[in-house]
């Protein structure tokens, strides 16, 4: 009788503790628009929760990231990427080899280089063609890593002058692969056709 009180109790608590989850969550995703602080915030209270579960610090990350992007205040920058990276630091060991914390990895390093090309460039871009290698050899099916790798193939091309046609096939590439990709969970990552879609356009 005990053990079938001790079994109902875990799992009304699993219950709870999913439904409280996913509530957190959707109220993240909610904030990030308006307010991508508050959002980040949010996902690393979740994330303090949820130990075992990367998606919430990878969140956290990708906020900090994309707030990042044409930054030009060098303290706020650095502040904003130092949080992010250790973010990317929590999220690595929960899911090793994960080809998603690889792109957003890779996208940390871009905003440095985008930000002082003359003194990041030489450092972090055989790192970022690196990542952006070693997760295409894990999952080349995974859209959101052909669509990165191939906007920075662009973006070198375009930096030396060369030809960006190819890499522009590529996009077309991730787009296929947008057209047939199911996240593994209403939360795993699942963003980047529109941004392929604009890429695309731009190309042409």
């Amino acid at each position: 009788m005990q053990k079938i009180a001790l079994f109902i109790a875990l799992y009304i608590t699993g219950v709870i503790g999913a439904q409280n989850y996913e509530m957190g969550m959707q109220k993240a995703f909610g904030l990030w628009k308006d307010n991508p602080t508050a959002a980040s915030n949010l996902f690393e209270r979740i994330a303090q929760v949820e130990t075992d579960n990367w998606l919430p610090t990878y969140y956290a990350a990708q906020v900090n990231i994309l707030q990042s992007f044409g930054e030009r205040d060098k303290d706020k920058l650095t502040a904003q990427l130092n949080k992010a990276q250790d973010l990317i630091n929590d999220a690595t060991p929960i899911s090793n080899n994960n080809p998603e914390i690889m792109v957003l990895q890779a996208l940390l390093h871009t905003v440095w280089v985008a930000y002082d090309g003359a003194t990041y460039g030489m450092t972090l871009s055989p790192k970022v063609g690196a990542l952006y290698t070693k997760a295409t050899q894990i999952d080349p099916t995974n859209p959101r890593v052909i669509l990165s790798k191939a906007e920075w193939d662009i973006g070198s091309a375009r930096f030396f002058g060369q030809d960006t046609a190819p890499f522009c096939k590529d996009i077309e590439k991730a787009l296929e692969l947008f057209a047939n990709f199911k996240p593994a969970s209403e939360f795993h990552p699942n963003w980047g056709k529109e941004r392929a879609e604009q890429v695309l356009k731009d190309c042409k």
